[in-house]
């Protein structure tokens, strides 16, 4: 089966209240736990959110380069992502919204290449 991408940018989660975040996390963790249970949850989670913690990795001249902070400053970054294993783009579609749903925030959905 096809395996999906499902991701959010730290930038579409949006300013909210501690209690709103808190209301948030049952949900998000129901939907992972009725992933897991139907058999398509490859792996979820999110990301830390010190995005000056990443470590930026390139090969220059065929030698490794090992930066702290991210390789590339930019406006958005990585919030959190999902991979699903389902038959087709509509189960992706169906796993993405109940994501958004739970989460409050947009998601992106992606196929990845195998």
């Amino acid at each position: 089966m096809p395996q999906y991408l499902i991701s959010f940018n730290q930038q579409w989660v949006g300013e909210h209240s501690s209690d709103w975040f808190a209301g948030r996390g049952p949900l998000a963790r129901a939907v992972v736990a009725e992933m897991k249970a139907v058999g398509v949850l490859v792996f979820a989670g999110g990301m830390d959110e010190d995005y000056e913690r990443a470590i930026g990795i390139d090969v220059v001249d065929g030698k490794a380069q090992v930066m702290d902070g991210p390789y590339g400053q930019g406006q958005q970054y990585l919030g959190g992502f999902t991979i699903v294993d389902v038959p087709d783009e509509t189960s992706a579609r169906e796993w993405g919204i109940k994501i958004a749903e739970a989460c409050g925030w947009p998601q992106e959905i992606r196929r990845v290449k195998s």
